[in-house]
């Protein structure tokens, strides 16, 4: 609990991630969208802060209970999770 918590709030994700039982429902809902994806050249992981120009954010559907201002992008075919600066927050594979 509370040294979860503690990780959490140093990394700013807790809240802003699906649950794993979400994942394959939240890839199926991108999927159905045919959002176009981002071609980038940099790597697609947890951490890395994606450009404001050029790829187009989408917010996710509350009914993902993922924390305010997540959105969400397809970047190298991939789902991606991110915060209100851009940054990757989770990688849907």
């Amino acid at each position: 609990g509370i040294v979860g918590g503690a990780v959490g709030a140093a990394t700013g994700t807790v809240g802003g991630i699906l649950g794993v039982d979400m994942q394959p429902r939240f890839r199926s809902y991108v999927r159905e969208r045919n959002v176009r994806s981002y071609d980038y050249d940099g790597r697609v992981a947890v951490g890395t802060t994606l450009p404001g120009d050029g790829v187009t954010y989408y917010d996710v559907p509350d009914e993902y209970r993922v924390q305010t201002g997540t959105r969400y992008t397809v970047i190298n075919n991939r789902p991606v999770l991110v915060d209100r600066g851009h940054r990757i927050v989770e990688v849907i594979d």
